[in-house]
C-alpha cells in the first residue's frame, strides 16, 4: 500500500519523507525527486519527531495480518498510531491519514478487529490532536497482494483446494483507488474528522474469489469448502507453518462480512475499478498463451 501512495504523492508534487528500519528495501522510491527515505525506529519518540519535523501531515499505513510474537497486533495497530499522532500534536502537524480496517471495532470477533478498533477510538480521543481521516478499506488487491496472488500459487500447484471459510464474503478494492483517495483527502476540509469505508463495486464469497482467480490463471481446481469446524482445525494447523498462510484469528475475522455498508465515497469523485477489469492485468502474466487464456475468459469461453 504504502509504495502506491508514495509514488501518487510524489506525481502529484508533493515532498515526502518516508521513515523505514531498512533503506534497502525502499531502493524503488530512493529515486523519486521529491521523496526522503530515511532510516528510523518507528516506535522511538524522537526518532518520529525528527522524521515528522518540518511536515505537514502524517500518513499511517502500517498493520499486519499475523503476530510473529503475543502482543504484536497491539504494538502495531494502536500503540504505533498514537505515537505518531502524538509526536504531530507536539510539533503542530496538523494533519493525520489513519489506515484502520473494514468492521474495525473494539468488540469484534478477532484480535486484528479489536486493535484496529481500539487504534480508532484512541486516535479521535487526542486532545488537540491533529485533523484526522480515517480509512477502513475491505480486501484490497493489486500487482503485489498477498490475497488473490497467494490463491494462484496455491492453484497452480495443489489438485484441489480445501477451502476454510468458503461462504465468507468480502469487496475487494483495488489498491491504486486506496492510495487515490488518500491523496485526495490530504486537502479536502470536509474529510477532516470523517471515517470512510473504501470497497469495490462487487462483493464475493471466498469460494467466487477462489474460482475466479482459477479460471483468469488457467489453473481452476476442485474446491472443498470445510464446515465452520473444519475451517478452525484448518486454521489452527495453520499456524504451525514457517509461513502462515492462515491463523485462526483470520479465522475469527471471517466470521463476518467484510462487505460495505453504502457506496464508495462520492467526496473522492471517481468510481472504484472492478475486481474483473484489473485483476487480469496481473494475474494473467503476459506471454501469449495467458493473453489467450484472458481472451477466452472475458467472452466465457
Amino acid at each position: 500500500m504504502g509504495r502506491h501512495v508514495v509514488h501518487l504523492l510524489a506525481a502529484h508534487g508533493y515532498r515526502v519523507r518516508v521513515p523505514t528500519r531498512n533503506r534497502e528495501r525502499a531502493k524503488e522510491l530512493i529515486v523519486l525527486p521529491t521523496v526522503d527515505v530515511v532510516q528510523a525506529e518507528r516506535y522511538d519518540d524522537d526518532e518520529l519527531k525528527r522524521v515528522l519535523a518540518g511536515m505537514d501531515a502524517a500518513i499511517n499505513l502500517v498493520g499486519i495480518l499475523n503476530e510473529q510474537r503475543r502482543g504484536d497486533f497491539k504494538r502495531v495497530h494502536v500503540e504505533l498510531p498514537l505515537r505518531i499522532a502524538k509526536a504531530c500534536a507536539s510539533l503542530g502537524v496538523k494533519r493525520m491519514v489513519h489506515m484502520s480496517a473494514l468492521k474495525a471495532d473494539p468488540n469484534g470477533p478477532s484480535n486484528y478487529l479489536r486493535t484496529k478498533g481500539e487504534a480508532e477510538a484512541a486516535l479521535k480521543q487526542i486532545a488537540h490532536g491533529p485533523a484526522l481521516t480515517v480509512f477502513r478499506a475491505s480486501v484490497i488487491f493489486g500487482r503485489e497482494d498477498k490475497f488473490l496472488n497467494l490463491f494462484a500459487k496455491l492453484l497452480k500447484y495443489l489438485p484441489v483446494i480445501f477451502l476454510a471459510s468458503p461462504q465468507a464474503r468480502f469487496q475487494p478494492i483495488f489498491v491504486e483507488d486506496v492510495a487515490r483517495a488518500i491523496v485526495l483527502s490530504l486537502d479536502k476540509l470536509e474529510t477532516f474528522g470523517k471515517s470512510y469505508e473504501l470497497c469495490g463495486p462487487k462483493p464475493y464469497t471466498l469460494r467466487e474469489l477462489v474460482q475466479y482467480v482459477g479460471q483468469l490463471t488457467g489453473h481452476a481446481r476442485r474446491i472443498i469448502g470445510l464446515s465452520a469446524r473444519l475451517s478452525y482445525l484448518q486454521a489452527w494447523a495453520m499456524e504451525f507453518l514457517p509461513v502462515k498462510l492462515m491463523t485462526r484469528d483470520n479465522y475469527y475475522s471471517m466470521t463476518i462480512d467484510n462487505v460495505c455498508e453504502c457506496g464508495f465515497p462520492e467526496v473522492f469523485g471517481f468510481k472504484p475499478a472492478a475486481l474483473e477489469a484489473a485483476a487480469p492485468s496481473y494475474l494473467t502474466g503476459g506471454t501469449p498463451r495467458d493473453r489467450y487464456r484472458l481472451f477466452r475468459f472475458k467472452a466465457r469461453r
